[in-house]
């Protein structure tokens, strides 16, 4: 699907650029707002639409009327769990420790990467991979140009060097054993109908399914450990032999694959 960028509904000088700015930046028409909403905009011109507003950047799937937007997500709680010494579920997984290195390759939201940066602290090094270049390009302005409204997350953002690349791509141009952790989120494979504040990401991010090459490619860069979060139906767990921690009374699992030692 193609994308447009328009400013917010009352644009300013500020907007305008930012939109034409962007609009360059990503090889992406800019469109005039002309006082038409979001869904006509959508509905005129059959693309995505890239809206700048006065903090922040907004990305509206064709077939959504809900916005791609950063927010820390689930990050907000389980940073808060952490700084009281309570066990985080990926952390655990990864067995992530301070001064590592971690590779994101499914930023999405960047949660998971929010709390890996908190844990491996300034010593510690993470990169997230994101396929889609608007959502890069969103998550990039909010973690190192400051358009975002969640300015408390600033000093762990800027930990984060976002990616504009699929994530095999991207571990193909890696050294072998270059991150200690390399941790996996793929779309689910089914919805989870708990999971509402991921909707927007349903209509804009990318979808590809886990692959042998990819968990291979995974493996070779690891030092550590390959972690896959995915549905605890998922038949990845046993397909590509990640060893899958069962927790009781929820939706999706962590697996994991012991690098050290290995042989590929």
């Amino acid at each position: 699907m193609k994308t447009i960028v328009t400013t917010a509904g009352r644009p300013t000088e500020l907007t305008i650029q930012l939109a034409k700015d962007a609009g360059k930046h990503l090889g992406l028409p800019y469109i005039d707002r002309q006082k038409r909403t979001v869904t006509q905009l959508q509905k005129q011109y059959e693309n995505d639409v890239l809206v700048a507003t006065k903090s922040r950047w907004e990305y509206y799937g064709v077939h959504s009327e809900q916005p791609f937007y950063f927010h820390p997500s689930s990050a907000m709680f389980r940073l808060k769990r952490l700084a009281r010494g309570e066990i985080d579920t990926l952390i655990d997984a990864c067995q992530l420790v301070e001064g590592d290195s971690f590779l994101d390759c499914t930023l999405g939201y960047a949660s998971d990467s929010l709390v890996a940066a908190y844990v491996v602290g300034e010593a510690g090094t993470v990169v997230g991979c994101e396929a889609s270049k608007v959502q890069a390009f969103i998550l990039k302005e909010a973690f190192h140009g400051g358009r975002t409204d969640h300015q408390e997350y600033v000093s762990l953002m800027k930990k984060i060097d976002v990616i504009s690349s699929d994530a095999l791509s991207y571990l193909k141009t890696r050294k072998d054993s270059s991150f200690d952790v390399v941790y996996m989120d793929p779309m689910f494979e089914e919805t989870i109908l708990e999971s509402g504040n991921i909707n927007p990401l349903r209509h804009v991010g990318r979808t590809d399914a886990l692959t042998k090459e990819w968990v291979l490619e995974a493996i070779r860069v690891a030092k550590k450990r390959v972690v896959l979060k995915a549905h605890f139906q998922s038949t990845w767990f046993n397909d590509f032999h990640f060893n899958q921690l069962v927790r009781k009374n929820t939706k999706f699992h962590y697996g994991y694959i012991d690098c050290l030692g290995k042989t590929v």
